[in-house]
């Protein structure tokens, strides 16, 4: 199973897109706090939809939280910094896919951190911001899920 990670999320709605993603591709939300919205928002709710239920999504006081619940997790930080592409990674069962708060990203103490196994990136045009959240979020997830082979997918 693959874990997405949204570290101090601010936008609901991204949030929101987000479960509606992991419902579809069987990966786990990870949310770690303090989050920029409460959970009961309306702006999450409907973004989510009625996929709430069929999400799997699990809330952490911090990042070492986090990282306890994933002890054996391969951590892939995103990050405009790297140079390697995401899609250079041959992703295994397991791995978590880091993204940072909007609109500042990771911070380097995060991205840098000892269990971080790698800083990659979604390329871009020169001189574009940073994707918004929930659609990079979406494109690694589906990328490493096609790596995977589509487990679980029809």
């Amino acid at each position: 199973m693959l874990h997405v990670v949204f570290h101090e999320p601010r936008i609901p709605g991204n949030t929101g897109n987000a479960i509606r993603m992991v419902s579809g591709t069987g990966a786990t939300l990870h949310l770690v706090e303090p989050l920029g919205f409460d959970l009961d928002e309306a702006k999450l709710r409907r973004a989510g939809l009625d996929y709430h239920d069929l999400a799997h999504v699990q809330v952490h006081s911090s990042f070492d939280a986090l990282l306890d619940a994933l002890p054996d997790a391969r951590i892939f930080a995103f990050t405009t910094q790297a140079t390697r592409r995401y899609t250079d990674v041959d992703y295994r069962d397991g791995d978590a896919l880091l993204f940072g708060p909007e609109p500042t990203g990771l911070e380097p103490a995060v991205f840098g951190h000892e269990r971080v196994a790698d800083q990659v990136r979604i390329p871009m045009l020169p001189g574009r911001r940073s994707m918004n959240l929930s659609n990079a979020a979406a494109v690694a997830a589906y990328e490493a899920w096609r790596v995977l082979g589509f487990p679980g997918g029809v």
